[in-house]
């Protein structure tokens, strides 16, 4: 009430300069040659209209105001309603500041600037760009600001045929400054056209570090990295020092080059320089050291930065998952120091692939609440939850999640169908990806690679043919190694060998699992030489085995009697490759004796073991005993193998068949008495029978053993 009773106060002596101003306005007529800049200038300054609007906190005040001056007649001044649209803008009202503008009878550049430059705050570059070519219609002049604010409008939206618009006008204007060739650089860059962004560029005559940082980072945006890199040594031969945003792209080409030396010299070069390490640059710089695996590094640095904010504290969390670091991803995340920075969806999801790997379903839990109670429920986290649940063997709840989908994506379906995979219901996969086919949500790698390895569990001959078939069709066999390993894994198997040795020739790419694969599809089928000779092959192109492979040659060897030669890769893989042997190791070494009838000398082997003994190693020297009627040792094992678990009737019913085989029936009465005792029951085995073929993939029958 006291601005418009100010206002009221005031308003003869605001008619008066009003005279005053036209008078002299009309005086400056006859002189072309004034400076209306000037005049206007001392309009503002002499009329107290404007100090009575700038005394307006709130949209109310200034509504109040405006109705007053429209009353009275006092609103239809250029600059009185350039300067409502302005206030109108700056409290956010954006449509009443264009209804304001749309009422100005003939607008000048300023009005038009004042109008651009609220869309452009505001983030409303479609209707930037829409009130621009307005002002082409309307007004033939155009100065190098709103240039400058179009062009970063078209950058935003990627409209690059606004922005060439926009260069020819700017063409037939002539004189662009730097921010307007910048402008350019930078929107034919994000348009994709790094080739028109590199000609604007090369025009610029007076470069300073913004052009030059544009540049490399267009090249380094459009994955041009190397022209990039060759632009910053140029830049930096111009003795040209680059600023936060040049070194902070030159650290992400080196991220995606993989390029740890040249990031290390690109921090040192930083820190030599002095330039101050910003939230970008540390979150770059983490990013670099975690993506090219240097953990401690990443790490390091993040402990070094004080100021911490959310988007590096997601980056190292994200860094320790995708590394297989989860229980530090997980110490991190729920770490005190940092309980003032609350997650984003980014972080969620990170922290809950880490209980997932971890097999932490409580705290996963945890996170899950606390994701509700931030409103973070995403398709991100919702498919981080699926993938949780189901790798903590919750499937239920796994399940349930997916089933709230409003509309399910590939990624969720995904999830759900490793899940299942992952609990042995690799039928209940099989159904669900033909769901999601009759959906139409077309797989990818990652689907033909969890449901090849649920037909493969299956045996499901017909259906994994089938994905066989659609991955060569879509182009995913040459493409991802990781479908054609998971074919070679199927058909191995399904007992196909001769299929999984066509795929395995037919990858232009193959990894060790690959490798890993095809030797133990040779080795399932009791082709030892063919696992030996693959074996072979695969040194001879300095590929490394690992683990896998050795498991897979030990085991050929074990079910095929070649003794020798399995001891003397077990002696090549401790010395001359220098594992560190693991328990499946030393179990095919004890399966290689006990089938070969060297139980004595398996047995001392399981004696000087500097591993814990397990099941695993007596059952395997225990089926030895068998076949060669050693019951006197398969005693000793099997009484081992009941003292290790003594809750479960397997080992029971191992040593029961023992006695009757040996022909000492009270003993494996007395056995199966102490069964009935503690209560244990023996699960009935089962096998899979494939009957008939219906909705392209075949229904399973259980028969008991």
């Amino acid at each position: 009430m006291k601005l418009i009773s100010l206002f009221r106060k005031n308003i003869s002596h605001i008619r008066t300069l009003q005279s005053r101003t036209i008078a002299s306005s009309q005086t400056h007529h006859q002189f072309p040659q004034t400076d209306q800049t000037l005049a206007s200038i001392r309009s503002i300054s002499s009329n107290p209209f404007f100090s009575l609007l700038s005394l307006c906190k709130s949209v109310s005040s200034l509504q109040k105001t405006h109705s007053l001056l429209v009353v009275h007649g006092l609103a239809t001044d250029l600059l009185f309603q350039t300067k409502l649209v302005s206030l109108y803008g700056f409290f956010g009202r954006i449509q009443s500041a264009r209804l304001v503008f749309d009422t100005i009878p003939d607008p000048d550049i300023y009005s038009y600037k004042v109008m651009i430059r609220w869309y452009f705050l505001n983030d409303l570059y479609f209707e930037l760009v829409g009130f621009y070519n307005c002002l082409r219609k309307c007004l033939r002049e155009c100065d190098n600001v709103v240039f400058s604010i179009v062009l970063k409008a078209c950058s935003e939206l990627g409209d690059f045929d606004g922005g060439r618009k926009v260069h020819c006008e700017i063409v037939k204007v002539g004189s662009p400054d730097g921010f307007v060739m910048t402008g350019l650089v930078d929107m034919y860059a994000k348009c994709g056209e790094v080739e028109y962004s590199r000609e604007v560029f090369d025009d610029i005559v007076d470069r300073n570090v913004v052009s030059w940082t544009s540049m490399i980072v267009g090249y380094v945006q459009n994955d041009c990295i190397e022209e990039g890199l060759v632009l910053f040594n140029q830049m930096r031969d111009g003795l040209v020092q680059g600023n936060q945003y040049t070194f902070g792209s030159i650290v992400n080409a080196c991220t995606k080059l993989g390029a740890l030396h040249q990031g290390k010299w690109v921090h040192g070069c930083l820190m030599k320089n002095g330039i101050e390490l910003n939230s970008f640059l540390v979150t770059s710089l983490v990013d670099m050291y975690v993506k090219c695996r240097a953990i401690r590094d990443a790490r390091s640095l993040f402990d070094e930065h004080h100021v911490i904010d959310l988007v590096s504290w997601t980056a190292m969390i994200v860094g320790y998952t995708q590394n297989g670091y989860h229980d530090q991803a997980l110490k991190l995340f729920t770490d005190k120091r940092w309980k003032v920075i609350l997650p984003n969806a980014v972080t969620t999801a990170s922290a809950l692939s880490a209980c997932a790997q971890s097999s932490n379903s409580k705290l996963g839990r945890s996170i899950h609440s606390l994701g509700i109670k931030l409103g973070l429920e995403d398709h991100a986290v919702t498919n981080a939850l699926v993938d949780m649940y189901a790798k903590c063997h919750l499937i239920k709840d796994a399940q349930f999640l997916f089933e709230r989908f409003s509309d399910k994506n590939l990624v969720a379906y995904n999830s759900i169908m490793s899940g299942y995979s992952l609990n042995g219901s690799a039928y209940e996969a099989l159904k669900l990806f033909h769901q999601m086919i009759l959906e139409y949500v077309v797989p990818d790698a990652v689907t033909l690679v969890t449901v090849l390895s649920a037909c493969a569990s299956l045996g499901a001959l017909p259906v994994g043919s089938s994905l066989h078939s659609y991955s060569l069709k879509g182009g995913l066999l040459s493409s991802s190694v990781y479908v054609g390993t998971s074919l070679v894994n199927f058909y191995a198997k399904c007992g196909d060998a001769e299929s999984a040795r066509i795929v395995f020739d037919g990858m232009r790419e193959k990894n060790r699992i690959t490798w890993a694969a095809m030797i133990g599809g040779y080795g399932m089928q009791g082709d030892c030489d063919g696992s030996i000779a693959l074996f072979t092959d695969m040194v001879k192109e300095n590929l490394e085995p690992n683990d896998v492979i050795f498991t897979s040659i030990l085991s050929a060897c074990s079910h095929t009697g070649m003794v020798g030669e399995g001891l003397t890769y077990f002696n090549s893989m401790c010395q001359k490759y220098n594992f560190v042997p693991s328990r499946k190791h030393y179990v095919c070494i004890v399966d290689l004796l006990a089938r070969a009838g060297r139980l004595d000398e398996a047995w001392d082997f399981i004696a000087t073991m500097p591993i814990k003994l397990e099941v695993s190693l007596f059952g395997a020297f225990l089926n030895g005993c068998y076949l060669h009627s050693r019951f006197d040792l398969g005693e000793v094992a099997a009484k081992r193998m009941i003292e290790l678990h003594p809750d479960e009737a397997c080992y029971y019913v191992l040593m029961s068949n023992l006695y009757t085989s040996s022909g000492r029936w009270n003993q494996a009465n007395q056995v199966r008495e102490l069964m009935k005792k503690r209560g244990l029951i023996k699960s009935p085995g089962c096998s899979h029978v494939e009957m008939e073929i219906e909705e392209n993939f075949p229904p399973l029958r259980v028969a008991l053993a």
